[in-house]
């Protein structure tokens, strides 16, 4: 009889802290809300709406600018989608094609009856460049994006033209700190996980970005990652391996915030000085997605490396 008191009390106990923990998240988030409510950026370019279909699934990607010129295709990070590069669409849309893309299990590619998980990223991004009759493109990629834009250069280096990795790290050798640093941070948000997605996403915003302003745009292209979609984030890890004897034929830019955690700098401060004819820069008054914090002086600095893109071995500037 004791027991089943004691059992109860405990059951009833889990039940208030539950709905108290709910009611607080839920006041956190309507308070967010309110407050992102003004905050918005707008893309001016016509950009077109493209689905390649798959089995069980689809992948929709989005195409704009310059038709006569090169192609650049953006990668977005885990949990946003093809909106965290509206602050480049307008900028790239004057020289160049711009193709973003909403990446498994993010934005408008939802996960469906999918047996394939988001590091098939690079098959698609090939198929999509098939799809559209674009040979080879320029490949940036941001976060978990640059992971998989550095995947696709190495499936497919025939259809680079240039690598950009911002707030990333060499996926060609192994990486135990970045391991290390990725197990704490998932103890942080499993939390919020479970008991409200947009406080998670909330989070995740507050870890991408600096400025208000990006923040509210990174929580707005947060919003269709759902818990389903940490169904198709698995198999990344095989995706990190040493490999001494990978030669890329294409330049590499690698860009980081400057506000980044200390860890994610100095991985690209390490890869640069690994990769001698690399460029580097760190942009300032930027954190992770130094993309939406500073777009200007990203857009500024890419667009530089894609239109004099043979000059190698700069050392590391800071804008």
């Amino acid at each position: 009889m004791k027991k089943r008191k004691i059992f109860i009390a405990t059951v009833c106990i889990i039940v208030v802290l539950t709905g108290i923990t709910k009611i607080y998240y839920a006041i956190g988030n309507h308070i967010y809300n309110r407050k992102m409510e003004k905050i918005n950026l707008c893309v001016n370019s016509p950009v077109e709406q493209k689905i390649l279909e798959k089995e069980g699934y689809s992948i929709y990607y989005f195409v704009s600018g310059n038709e006569e010129g090169e192609t650049v295709v953006f990668l977005h990070p885990a949990f946003g989608d093809h909106r965290c590069f509206d602050g480049q669409i307008d900028y790239f849309s004057q020289k160049f094609r711009v193709i973003t893309v909403d990446m498994l299990g993010h934005g408008l590619s939802r996960v469906g009856k999918s047996k394939d998980k988001i590091a098939s990223t690079p098959v698609h991004v090939a198929e999509i460049l098939d799809r559209e009759g674009i040979e080879k493109a320029h490949v940036a990629g941001v976060s978990l994006g640059s992971l998989l834009a550095q995947d696709f250069a190495l499936k497919y280096p025939e259809k680079t033209l240039s690598l950009t990795v911002l707030g990333g790290y060499n996926i060609n050798r192994e990486q135990a700190e970045v391991a290390k640093a990725q197990r704490g941070e998932m103890f942080k948000w499993l939390f919020k996980v479970i008991f409200s997605m947009d406080a998670f996403r909330r989070y995740a915003a507050s870890m991408t970005a600096i400025t208000p302003s990006a923040q509210a745009h990174f929580y707005e292209s947060a919003r269709s990652f759902t818990r389903k979609s940490f169904t198709v984030m698995s198999g990344l890890d095989k995706l990190i391996a040493n490999r001494p004897d990978v030669r890329r034929d294409y330049p590499l830019l690698l860009l980081s915030g400057e506000k980044d955690l200390e860890l994610a700098v100095n991985l690209t401060r390490q890869w640069h000085e690994d990769d001698t004819e690399s460029q580097m820069h760190v942009i300032e008054n930027a954190g992770h997605c130094a993309n939406m914090d500073n777009p200007g002086k990203f857009n500024e600095i890419l667009v530089e490396f894609l239109c004099d893109r043979g000059v190698s071995g700069v050392t590391e500037n800071r804008l």
